[in-house]
């Protein structure tokens, strides 16, 4: 009689707190054991040699978000998810987008049906709030948060997205009250179009210039004043994407004075530069992401951070577009400005090797906070722990195979995102997933994906333990 439905045996299990060598035994979706030896398995995974740690989670990804002005996302739901599986994932975070004039409710009730029978892994949706009305301030807002809706997102920048000072001060509030984690994209509207607009007036058009009209100084001002604006409300608060130095301390200065600041940072601020945008005919266009990436000296602050605590998590802020595409970076508009070439990178399925090789392998970080940084602590920030998030008896079996040796050169050919191009084309890491377990079933070996598309879940999810 078989006691479990998978084992997987021989490998070195990593936490975020432990590293040792076990056996795992599955049954269901579940971990049932964890022993030095597990026996009498339907089917046995030969783990040795290999790392052994939770599947990453994804917390910020955009995925199927409308963008206006003929602009198309490059991943849907089941692009996105099996990227992401690929690249060792065993979860991710997309945003429902709230659109102005449009209902938050019904946002997000039109974004679940786009990923409905799509998911190769399991997903949570954040809420982006662009349209603060009375109503979904005092009605949508709270109801969605009690539905499993824990987090959401607000802009400080871009058109169709910024809020005011006011506005933010009132999601604030709903936030508090409601126990809701709320995450910021800190970067100040009036300056970056001041910048803008003195560019173009010079000529300064080309992709690079992007960086120019986004400086540090900018981010820095954004995020002193939604720390601000979250200490006077006395609510939790998440900085999403930090670039650099300046917005860094910022978060470092809040943290000392015992404000509940919490910040995420993404690999293109520990391997990109600003001068990756310098490319010749539009193939600047490729790295343009807001905010921008800075310099070497800014990469080293950001590893600061990472090994002090500044940072909780690592997210890839997935932002896909085709390169060589009408809807994409090369649209009509694009050559004219800057300011037309769509606004984002592919990374879902890059972010862990990256951060493993960078990390890992070179001696930055130990394999236990890499757990951390990739997996745990978003699950704990965004209210899937215990459920997800690490490996112990009762979690999910949301597991990632490792080989720390592997080395292997990125290239979008191997690669199984909806874009048409990596902005880390010929990049080299040591460390590579070679099986994704996803809620106790293989879904990804030795870079194919072999899961079935539907099988990941939409999950609902309970208040942040950071919220409060």
């Amino acid at each position: 009689m078989m006691t479990y439905d998978l084992a997987i045996r021989g490998g070195t299990i990593v936490t975020a707190t432990d590293m040792y060598r076990a056996d795992i035994g599955i049954s269901g979706e579940r971990i049932a054991i964890i022993a030095e030896e597990v026996s009498g398995a339907a089917r046995e995974i030969d783990a040795t040699g290999l790392l052994v740690m939770p599947g990453g989670i994804d917390s910020h990804v955009h995925v199927s978000q409308p963008q206006g002005l003929g602009i198309t996302l490059a991943d849907d739901f089941a692009s996105a998810t099996a990227s992401a599986a690929a690249g060792g994932n065993t979860c991710i975070m997309p945003f429902a987008l709230q659109q102005r004039g449009h209902s938050l409710r019904q946002s997000v009730e039109d974004y679940k049906r786009l990923a409905e029978s799509e998911c190769y892994i399991d997903t949570s949706f954040h809420l982006i709030v662009s349209d603060p009305t009375p109503a979904v301030l005092g009605q949508e807002l709270p109801a969605l948060v009690k539905d499993g809706y824990t987090s959401f997102k607000v802009f400080m920048t871009y058109d169709d997205l910024v809020l005011n000072d006011r506005q933010l001060l009132e999601v604030f509030d709903v936030a508090r009250a409601e126990k809701a984690l709320v995450m910021v994209h800190c970067e100040g509207y009036d300056t970056i179009k001041f910048m803008t607009e003195r560019l173009e007036r010079a000529g300064k058009t080309e992709p690079y210039y992007h960086a120019v009209s986004r400086p540090e100084v900018i981010e820095r001002e954004a995020t002193h004043r939604a720390i601000s604006h979250a200490e006077l409300i006395d609510v939790p608060m998440m900085v999403v994407h930090v670039s650099g130095r300046e917005a860094m301390e910022q978060v470092r200065w809040a943290q000392q004075r015992g404000l509940k600041v919490y910040a995420e940072t993404c690999p293109q601020y520990i391997t990109l530069t600003a001068e990756d945008l310098q490319g010749l005919n539009m193939e600047g266009a490729k790295y343009v992401c807001s905010p921008p990436p800075r310099d070497t000296e800014s990469q080293k602050a950001i590893w600061e951070g990472l090994t002090q605590g500044v940072f909780q998590t690592f997210s890839s802020d997935h932002c896909p577009f085709r390169y060589d595409a009408t809807d994409g970076k090369l649209n009509p508009k694009a050559r004219t400005s800057f300011r037309w070439v769509p606004n984002g990178i592919p990374g879902i399925e890059t972010r862990l090797p990256i951060l493993f090789s960078e990390g890992v392998s070179k001696g930055r970080i130990t394999a236990q906070k890499f757990v951390e940084l990739s997996a745990t602590n978003h699950a704990k920030m965004y209210g899937l722990y215990p459920k997800k998030g690490s490996i112990g008896v009762g979690f999910d079996a949301d597991i990632a195979l490792w080989d720390p040796n592997r080395k292997e050169t990125i290239r979008q050919e191997i690669l199984h995102h909806g874009s048409d191009y990596t902005p880390w084309e010929g990049f080299e890491v040591t460390g590579w997933p070679v099986a994704t377990i996803a809620r106790g079933k293989l879904v990804m070996q030795d870079g194919d994906i072999i899961g079935d598309k539907g099988f990941g879940q939409i999950l609902s999810r309970s208040a942040s333990q950071y919220a409060s």
